[in-house]
């Protein structure tokens, strides 16, 4: 064999193993192997955004009041994701279920009263408010991984608004 064709094994040889180790640790925490919903599966392009989780006025209980509580899922990536059996979730486990497809660098506000869906706007079809004062929302993917969460009052984790 050639001194040039040793050096060019040798280096492919290096860069294979380099890349070996920089992958352990990835798999090494447990994640995207299905072990624990509670932990993202990977860094998704698909996250939560601002979350108005107190209705502006009086609470209401009128639909409009509903539905100026909200929460925004954004898709941050160049390609649409279908998010049909994704749901948003909060602790006390009341839970919405996506059905439609969300286009590339686009944002969806779930709102909590009735309306009719659009591109941008879904809605809950409650008569209750969801999102109290102290809260975590959950977006988890159609399998049950966790996806995103954000967390406001108490439970700041995450950010609000």
């Amino acid at each position: 064999m050639s001194r040039s064709a040793r050096r060019i094994t040798a280096t492919v040889l290096a860069s294979g193993a380099l890349l070996a180790a920089a992958a352990l640790p990835a798999t090494a925490d447990g994640r995207g192997h299905g072990h624990g919903h509670d932990r993202p599966a990977q860094r998704s392009a698909v996250v939560l955004g601002k979350v108005q989780y107190d209705s502006p006025g009086r609470d209401n209980g009128s639909n409009r009041s509903l539905n100026a509580e909200w929460v925004t899922v954004t898709n941050t990536s160049r390609h649409a994701v279908n998010l049909r059996g994704w749901t948003l979730s909060d602790e006390s486990r009341r839970t919405y279920r996506f059905d439609l497809r969300l286009p590339a660098r686009s944002s969806v506000r779930v709102h909590t009263g009735v309306g009719r869906d659009t591109r941008h706007d879904v809605y809950q079809d409650r008569r209750n408010y969801v999102w109290d004062n102290r809260d975590t929302a959950t977006l988890r993917d159609n399998r049950g991984n966790k996806v995103d969460s954000k967390s406001w009052g108490r439970n700041q984790h995450g950010g609000h608004r």
